[in-house]
């Protein structure tokens, strides 16, 4: 299983906890990303996710090294779709293992963080009556 995947294949929770954890964990966490169906008082339809591909992944290891650094996490797993996404499904899951739950709630939430601050993903909204450029390093404003 891949430390780190930018794919537009669905995102499956069950595969990326797969296998992360040793003997010496005693905490996992896996964090989805759900499509909700509401935002800012808008109804949306369904999002549209953008990458730099060749950067984010490199991105996602420096991030990686921090939360070894930070939260003597070693052991995470970030996969994160592109393309079209529909409401209900999953656009991002971070998955942590850690002898501590502490750590591994740090750790996920640290690299959920960076995501959306560094790593060159951009999300587009699609919703009743228009769309919009929502979030991501650089994304056009166009609200």
């Amino acid at each position: 299983m891949s430390r780190f995947r930018i794919t537009t294949d669905p995102l499956d929770e069950t595969a990326v906890r797969a296998g992360l954890a040793t003997d010496r964990d005693g905490a996992v966490v896996v964090f989805a990303g759900v499509v909700r169906d509401e935002n800012r008082g808008r109804r949306v339809r369904w999002l549209e996710y953008e990458a730099y591909e060749a950067m984010a992944v490199p991105v996602l290891r420096q991030v990686a090294a921090e939360v070894q650094r930070e939260f003597g996490v070693k052991r995470l797993r970030v996969h994160h779709r592109l393309g079209r996404v529909e409401i209900g499904e999953a656009s991002v899951l971070v998955a942590t293992a850690a002898p501590h739950r502490g750590a591994a709630f740090q750790a996920a939430q640290h690299v959920m963080d960076e995501i959306k601050r560094i790593v060159p993903i951009w999300k587009r909204e699609f919703f009743v009556g228009g769309d919009v450029w929502v979030e991501g390093p650089g994304a056009p404003v166009s609200e």
